[in-house]
């Protein structure tokens, strides 16, 4: 299942965790030592000092190249990097997740490509719902509403503000499928609809027939971050990997762009849609 069988926080910020007040503690305490106020620590960096402060509060998942970057500043001996392996937190989100749903929180853009199961941020709960059901293992019914709240809480994202800019490219194979049957779909394609009459959502059909596809390497994610970085992430049956080697995350942006202009554009898929609500 997609999205770490569940979703991540809502809102702007991330919800404060014990272990990102842990990390916020241990890394102002290096700082501290080092003899640095906020400001002269971010300009080394460099980060904002907004985003200095809000990490030392436990209010900001610390990206990989601020924890690599302090670990340098601050002469930490790993113990920062120590630190972030154990942020974890959020029933109903898979491990593997977890990192990618705080830097996704924070996000100023969001690009997302699927071919297997309707992203988290676009489905309804019917649809959610029948998605976690049908993939073993068996849950019980506490499971299950876990993990549809966790999921249905990432929307929030689409409230944020400042916003968003979102992308989305996804299979009409995954309409077509009718998981949940044909009300479920129903419900399903009036809600791409309403998400892609957003002014700051941009949702994109890959059309069934389309010979030349960039997608055969699977499902992508990318983001930017709130200091114009971009990451990418890749996501497998029972594990994914957060990728930030620039060259990488270079190939990721490619493929995206490349997807594109393969699928069909926005409006064409608005069309699209409203067909295949009318023939179910």
């Amino acid at each position: 299942m997609t999205d770490g069988t569940g979703g991540s926080p809502g809102g702007g910020e991330p919800e404060v965790s014990d272990s990102l007040r842990t990390f916020g503690e241990v890394f102002k305490a290096f700082r501290k030592r080092a003899g640095l106020t906020q400001e002269e620590f971010a300009e080394l960096v460099p980060y904002s000092v907004q985003t200095v402060a809000k990490i030392e509060q436990g209010r900001r998942f610390p990206q990989p190249d601020f924890v690599e970057r302090a670990e340098g500043a601050l002469d930490a001996f790993g113990a920062l990097r120590g630190a972030a392996r154990h942020l974890s937190r959020q029933p109903g989100l898979a491990s593997w997740f977890r990192q990618w749903a705080r830097l996704e929180a924070e996000a100023v853009t969001l690009w997302t490509y699927e071919c297997r199961v309707i992203p988290g941020l676009l489905q309804t709960e019917a649809y959610a719902r029948a998605v976690t059901v049908s993939v073993p293992p068996v849950k019980d019914d506490e499971q299950v509403d876990q993990q549809v709240v966790a999921r249905l809480e990432r929307q929030k994202l689409f409230q944020r503000r400042p916003p968003i800019t979102f992308s989305f490219i996804i299979e009409q194979a995954l309409i077509e499928r009718c998981t949940g049957g044909p009300e479920a779909t129903r419900e399903l394609i009036d809600h791409l609809l309403e998400r892609a009459g957003q002014f700051n959502v941009e949702l994109q059909i890959m059309p069934l027939r389309q010979p030349d596809h960039a997608g055969f390497d699977g499902p992508l994610r990318l983001l930017e971050t709130p200091e114009n970085k971009w990451l990418a992430y890749a996501e497998g049956q029972r594990g994914g990997l957060l990728i930030t080697d620039p060259k990488e995350v270079s190939i990721m942006l490619q493929r995206y762009a490349r997807l594109r202009s393969q699928a069909l554009t926005p409006e064409d898929s608005k069309g699209l849609l409203k067909r295949m609500r009318g023939a179910l």
